[in-house]
């Protein structure tokens, strides 16, 4: 018996999260967890995250790790709830250090912990965990941003090949790969992480961490192997060369518009999913940069 792995789709921003569990300790970890958040309205609330934990306490799992791939730009982290309800400590990469740096000064951040702190774990690249009997390991796939890992899952009764939950690195074998025009991003450094992926044995298992059903499928997925991404995938499969990746990359990235969540994911996720502190009145508040010609912005 492999791994219990239950996915939590949340179609507002497209973000499957996952319940990790051993079948044998009753151990379980929660991946990449959604806060969910009415961007118009400016109000949070926990649905999706309680769902996890409704689903985890019907079926006997004790939630002893919070697992981030990445500062995610499209949604907002329901990471601190989840540690307030279980206590399970958050980890993430340990270069996260890097993308407090560059955003830091972005949104004059104020307290923010410093060298990662926010988070419980950081993980180095090769870095690993225990989920009950099941062994997770950190792999340090920078190129969507810095500080991306997936969580290669092997160990117990798993299959020698095991599962890896990819975050933003790859999606399905169908659709492509993830942008990587954010700060600190790097087209040629997402292909290389990419190939450490497609060095795995061809029947090991992908999760995704979003998907937006390539033209053509009328449902959503989630799964991939290697094999399927090797053979398919349209940016990425067997053949395609590194300057062909870098030439589409940075052309399509060039298109992109930023993320409607980017704002308020990156000043929440940076802090491994708390708030900025209230201010005076005691409320709390996110910031908007603006950038403009002097002759719209008069002081």
């Amino acid at each position: 018996m492999g791994p219990h792995i239950q996915a939590f789709f949340d179609p507002a921003t497209n973000t499957v999260s996952y319940l990790l569990g051993d079948p044998v300790t009753r151990e379980a970890a929660v991946i990449d967890p959604v806060l969910d958040w009415d961007h118009r309205a400016g109000t949070a609330d926990t649905r999706s995250a309680e769902a996890i934990l409704a689903a985890a306490d019907s079926d006997g799992w004790r939630i002893t790790h919070i697992l981030e791939t990445h500062v995610h730009a499209d949604h907002l982290s329901a990471a601190p709830f989840l540690k307030a309800r279980t206590g399970a400590p958050i980890g993430i990469g340990s270069r996260i250090t890097e993308v407090q740096r560059i955003f830091r000064p972005v949104f004059n951040l104020e307290g923010i912990a410093p060298e990662g702190g926010d988070f419980d774990l950081l993980f180095t690249d090769g870095a690993r965990l225990r989920i009950g009997m099941l062994e997770v390991e950190a792999m340090h796939l920078p190129g969507h941003t810095p500080a991306c890992v997936a969580y290669h899952v092997r160990g117990g009764n798993a299959e020698a090949s095991g599962d890896v939950f990819v975050g933003d690195t790859l999606f399905m074998h169908d659709y492509g790969t993830a942008r990587c025009d954010f700060p600190g991003g790097d087209a040629r450094t997402l292909f290389r992480s990419i190939q450490r992926l497609l060095a795995l044995p061809a029947e090991t298992r992908l999760w995704m961490c979003h998907d937006y059903k390539a033209p053509g499928r009328d449902s959503f997925a989630w799964r991939s192997t290697v094999a399927e991404q090797r053979q398919h995938n349209p940016h990425v499969k067997d053949g395609q060369t590194e300057e062909e990746f870098v030439a589409f990359r940075t052309t399509r990235d060039a298109t992109l518009p930023a993320p409607t969540l980017l704002l308020p994911s990156i000043q929440v996720n940076v802090r491994a999913g708390r708030f900025p502190p209230a201010e005076s009145n005691g409320v709390r508040y996110l910031k908007v940069p603006v950038t403009a010609t002097a002759a719209a912005v008069l002081d």
